[in-house]
């Protein structure tokens, strides 16, 4: 298998915070810090700041650009570099152009951006949008199809107009449809086989790298990043019987996205975990709230699910 320039294990990072009743949130810069070496010691392959796990559109501009400075400074400093791509989404496209200018003054390695995300755009103005960023942006860009938060999807026939674009270096899927993953795979083999095409949803990791996938953006690996690498590098090698037994502690750490009854679930999930491990608190930035102790106790029960070996 050729490694493509972006693949294994990307966890979509939290963000740390340290609320305030007085003002602002602050970036919790410490576990930060502290998240970040906890993945890296996971053997992850690469790192993704302010997506959706990151609660990046929630984040004031000060505080995203606050989460790329800490990032980069962290990662710079680490033993192991790996590459740290910033998500730069937003409704405006001069907002979008000026955290991937930040990100690229830090030493970030590439942008993720997904459609502006209020007034859903058409396919003729989302590829000319797409096409007018990549001529501002200095780093290279990796699509980000999240139909279920954009209201758009990056639809076939516009990501292969894009192939076009030199700047842009891939596709993070998180849509869910396994078809349209495949064709994506297609057309990179096709088109740009320099591409890599990444899976959101982690139940999905292993049947996405058996299509010809090249990792994933697994928001577990925050909390387990041993068990998602392990399982990428399972089925990279074609053990059957080592995925389907990883797939299986997958699933169980799964149960935890399920607790709580708001979107938000997901995102208070992780953080709870991360928070139950004493790597980073659980705050979120505003209006969402953090989950009470009732499902606080539900999270760690999934958690002690989780076989000892991928908790150290």
């Amino acid at each position: 298998m050729s490694l493509s320039r972006y693949h294994g294990l990307v966890p979509p990072l939290v963000t740390p915070l340290r609320p305030s009743e007085k003002g602002p949130d602050e970036l919790d810069r410490d576990g930060l810090e502290r998240l970040i070496a906890h993945v890296v010691a996971g053997g992850v392959h690469g790192l993704f700041a302010l997506g959706s796990s990151g609660e990046g559109p929630s984040l004031s501009h000060r505080l995203q650009r606050d989460v790329v400075s800490a990032a980069c400074e962290s990662v710079a400093a680490g033993g192991r570099r790996v590459p740290l791509l910033i998500g730069v989404t937003d409704t405006s496209a001069e907002e979008s152009i000026a955290l991937a200018r930040h990100a690229a003054d830090c030493g970030a390695d590439a942008v993720v951006l997904a459609p502006p995300y209020y007034f859903p755009a058409g396919q003729t103005e989302l590829r000319q949008y797409v096409e007018r960023l990549v001529q501002e942006i200095p780093l290279p860009v990796m699509l980000y199809n999240m139909p279920a938060l954009t209201k758009v999807v990056f639809e076939i026939d516009t990501v292969e107009a894009l192939s076009q674009l030199d700047p842009i270096v891939g596709v993070k899927d998180s849509g869910g449809d396994l078809d349209y993953f495949a064709r994506l795979v297609e057309l990179k083999k096709r088109l740009r086989p320099d591409w890599s095409v990444l899976i959101g949803p982690e139940s999905k990791l292993a049947e996405s790298l058996r299509l010809g996938g090249d990792g994933g953006v697994c928001g577990g690996a925050n909390v387990f990043p041993k068990l998602f690498v392990a399982l990428y590098i399972a089925a990279v090698a074609g053990d059957d019987a080592a995925v389907a037994r990883l797939q299986q502690q997958v699933e169980r750490l799964g149960a935890m996205y399920d607790i709580g009854k708001y979107a938000s679930r997901h995102i208070k999930a992780i953080k709870s975990a991360l928070s139950l491990r004493g790597i980073c608190g659980d705050a979120l930035a505003e209006p969402f709230n953090k989950f009470l102790p009732p499902e606080r106790a539900k999270v760690a029960a999934v958690l002690e699910t989780i076989d000892a070996e991928w908790t150290s």
